[in-house]
């Protein structure tokens, strides 16, 4: 069923958004200061890649104080709407029966576009 959800998201538009990560990512990694900013966003591009199977977790180092840091200047910087568009897409496809495993996955796509440092994706 993991295989079946993970190729319906990918025709449904999981494909286009990984891409558009993908390619934020790069603009963001052209300078020093971006990189683990972009580092993040391929995070992002990965789950939005193949998200059915795929947990988000707490890393070794998730309550450690640049972690805190860095999700704080995140957040700032845009991923208050990366978190509330996925919220939004998640809300939108829960109110039939058939998008709510779809909805899920953008509600765990949410979680990590807030606070993405020291979170990893096994």
């Amino acid at each position: 069923m993991k295989l079946l959800g993970n190729i319906i998201w990918l025709i449904l538009g999981g494909i286009i958004t990984a891409i558009e990560y993908l390619v934020a990512s790069l603009v963001m990694m052209i300078t020093i200061i971006g990189i683990p900013f972009g580092l993040q966003t391929l995070k992002l591009a990965r789950l939005a890649l193949w998200p059915f199977g795929s947990t988000v977790t707490d890393g070794g180092n998730s309550g450690g104080c640049l972690s805190v840091v860095m999700n704080i200047i995140w957040i700032l910087i845009g991923g208050i709407w990366i978190a509330l568009t996925h919220l939004s897409f998640g809300l939108l496809l829960c109110i039939t029966i058939v998008g709510i495993p779809f909805g899920m996955q953008h509600f765990k796509m949410a979680a990590l576009a807030l606070t993405p440092f020291g979170k990893e994706i096994s």
